[in-house]
């Protein structure tokens, strides 16, 4: 993948309703997909989710969702700055539509990976969403693990937020995920998508790790671009001062065994050894769970 193709600046790739619409052969690759759905107060709009599993993830706003007749609430946030959301998992060859409310417009990440197994539709509350502060001092960042490979059951498909304080960097250190090594590294695709706060920008950096294409950039973001990772060492994500940064991980590979497993660039895996004598950014976390009791899973009304 060549650098001018890894990274897709906001409105290169939109279609009809998508101002992202990324296919796994768009990217070049076999599984990975995302598209973001905008909707207007009362817009309507209906998909099939094909051979692919999807999350649809709430990023400003919520929604009514039915998938398969089986109809559910997505009570959404504000901003991805704002708060932890719900979210719905639609199985392969399914039918979905989404109906933003009347009052206002609705915008959902769906997170997408091509997969053998249909596994039931189902809905988490944001209570059930772990945040996870990792990293210190100018490494410090936020990971809400919404679909990470061992809290949520899916087939193939891998899902994460980051959230990052200006100034900081994270992905770092810089890692890859591009051979399969047994019980030590996993082979996935991956999908950056990228939201700034204040209008502002951020830098995403990829470097050859000897394996699959080559891919290689430096690109400044933006708040709707995507980076595709196919290969590579990825990291750092640096969110310039005064901006924080946000991006949502989408992952997916050809292992029978679903997981998320990396290894650190050998020049500067030391950085992890320091970080235990470090304090966190007093700026993290932005937000923590909802403390409100809600059922793990809840069934469609």
């Amino acid at each position: 993948m060549t650098t001018g193709s890894a990274h897709r600046a906001a409105g290169t790739v939109a279609s009809d309703v998508y101002p992202v619409d990324i296919a796994p052969h768009d990217a070049g690759w076999e599984f990975c997909a995302l598209r973001v759905l905008q909707l207007p107060p009362r817009g309507t709009h209906s998909f099939a989710t094909g051979g692919s599993e999807w999350i649809l993830l709430p990023l400003a706003g919520g929604a009514a969702v039915t998938v398969d007749g089986e109809e559910f609430t997505l009570h959404g946030r504000e901003s991805v700055f704002t708060g932890v959301s719900d979210f719905l998992y639609a199985p392969r060859d399914a039918e979905v539509t989404v109906r933003a409310p009347a009052g206002a417009g609705v915008r959902l990440a769906l997170a997408g990976a091509r997969c053998t197994e249909r596994l039931p539709a189902r809905y988490r509350p944001a209570s059930s969403v772990g945040v996870e502060l990792r990293g210190a001092g100018a490494c410090s960042r936020q990971v809400n693990n919404f679909a990470a490979a061992d809290v949520f059951a899916a087939d193939r498909l891998i899902a994460v937020e980051v959230l990052t304080p200006g100034g900081n960097w994270s992905s770092y250190p810089p890692h890859k995920h591009d051979e399969f090594r047994a019980e030590q590294e996993s082979e996935l695709e991956e999908i950056y998508y990228f939201e700034i706060a204040g209008d502002g920008f951020g830098y995403q950096r990829v470097t050859p790790s000897g394996h699959g294409t080559g891919t290689e950039l430096l690109a400044e973001v933006r708040t709707g671009d995507v980076v595709l990772i196919p290969d590579g060492w990825h990291g750092p994500s640096i969110a310039a001062p005064g901006h924080d940064m946000y991006y949502l991980n989408v992952m997916a590979g050809p292992g029978t065994e679903r997981a998320w497993r990396i290894t650190d660039h050998p020049d500067h895996a030391w950085i992890r050894d320091r970080w235990p004598d470090e304090a966190t950014d007093p700026r993290l976390p932005f937000y923590r769970t909802p403390r409100t009791p809600q059922s793990a899973e809840v069934a469609p009304r």
